[in-house]
């Protein structure tokens, strides 16, 4: 039986960040799916099929990675895949208590899904895509921070934006 989990987030847009957890949870389950949330109250730059195409650029060396977006419940996509599990990142202590009371409310809908955490590598600990978009909007280098595929796609959007 394969060991399938799910890491679930918007990922607008992913980073490096994001990559680092999703090549560690990769080597512990035989299929991870990156789960892209489409939350219409999430005020987002990608659209949900923009997101997924990033997220294919920078992935194609992960063999065991599958994208798919999703809405709803995450653990209502976990079990429809056939998951086990829910990765999650945790860059700080402000992060735990959210991801712990998401955690316990999952637990509760679904007994059979357990969440993982993983600590972000130290280099990542303050990355976030929203700050990500800040830095690319006031014209910072974030090329350290995302992908090539991903630092061309935002600079263009934003481009786009401010038009």
């Amino acid at each position: 039986m394969k060991r399938i989990a799910i890491y679930p987030g918007s990922f607008d847009p992913i980073t490096n960040g994001h990559l680092d957890i999703l090549r560690r949870s990769a080597t512990l389950f035989d299929l991870v799916y990156i789960a892209v949330a489409v939350n219409l109250r999430k005020d987002v730059l990608f659209t949900p099929e923009e997101r997924l195409e990033l997220i294919r650029s920078c992935t194609t060396d992960i063999p065991n990675v599958k994208i798919e977006k999703f809405s709803g419940l995450t653990v209502d996509f976990a079990r429809r895949v056939g998951a086990i599990a829910i990765v999650r990142g945790l860059r700080a202590i402000s992060d735990f208590e959210y991801e712990f009371q998401m955690a316990l409310m999952n637990k509760h809908l679904n007994p059979q899904i357990d969440t993982i955490f993983l600590m972000s590598h130290q280099k990542y600990s303050y990355l976030s895509s929203s700050l990500i978009k800040e830095l690319a909007r006031l014209g910072a280098d974030i090329s350290k921070f995302v992908p090539e595929s991903v630092k061309v796609k935002l600079e263009e959007k934003i481009r786009e934006v401010k038009k």
